[in-house]
């Protein structure tokens, strides 16, 4: 199993996963132009895209993948939002596996707020098996109530922490943005709370550009738990 981050932030979000028989696109939240361009212009090898949630950072594309031929996978209320209907659509439930081209895939409700209305949004992240590694892709939720083990690979949005998000922030943004991302002190919690043992690598995702900072995040987690830590 590969994992593959191309566009990884508020601006847009686009991974890839490749396993033993096909590979899936997680989010479609960049230009189709760029979707494109990251694959080597080879869509028709995509066996699917998954998609978390229906903020445009996450699915502005959508429409333009299911035009290339690849069918995508959300929620209803997501479908719903984005005006998204046709064959490609496969509706999703959460907590309720689905299988497509060699992969497993068991929808993980996700607990994420708009970070300028407050309004809380429909989303699931992503357990991820090829029967023979197993992958947690899960952004944007401020928190987990699930605990996991026996993963291979761990994709984790980590939007902040206390000690790099910017002091000038007011106080209804912060307020908000606890109920929106996670923080890096509660993703050490949730890391704490799964058996790590088989862990190969920790991927971190969506760092915030003004609250968030790759080298402290990927120092604390490498020499927390042990494991190579990307960031994105």
């Amino acid at each position: 199993m590969e994992f593959i981050s191309f566009y990884s932030g508020s601006s847009g979000n686009l991974y890839q996963l490749k396993g033993n028989s096909g590979n899936l696109l997680i989010e479609a939240g960049v230009p189709i132009n760029k979707i494109k361009k990251a694959l080597d212009f080879k869509l028709s090898g995509v066996s699917a895209c998954l998609i978390s949630h229906q903020h445009l950072d996450h699915a502005k594309a959508v429409h333009g993948i299911a035009k290339a031929g690849v069918d995508c996978y959300m929620l209803k209320e997501t479908a719903q939002a984005l005006k998204f209907e046709g064959h490609r659509l496969h509706v999703i439930e959460p907590l309720r596996q689905f299988k497509v081209s060699g992969f497993s895939v068991l929808p993980i409700p996700i607990n994420h707020e708009a970070v300028r209305t407050g309004e809380r949004v429909p989303g699931v992240g992503f357990l991820i098996s090829d029967e023979v590694e197993k992958l947690l892709f899960y952004l944007d939720s401020f928190y987990c109530r699930y605990k996991f083990k026996d993963l291979d690979y761990l994709a984790l949005g980590i939007n902040y922490s206390k000690e790099t998000m910017d002091p000038n922030l007011n106080s209804t943004r912060k307020k908000r943005l606890f109920r929106s991302h996670l923080s890096l002190e509660n993703a050490v919690k949730m890391i704490e709370s799964m058996d790590i043992s088989k862990l190969k690598a920790i991927y971190v995702l969506h760092v915030s550009e003004t609250n968030g900072s790759k080298p402290y995040f990927k120092d604390v987690l490498q020499k927390k738990f042990g494991k190579p830590t990307y960031c994105h």
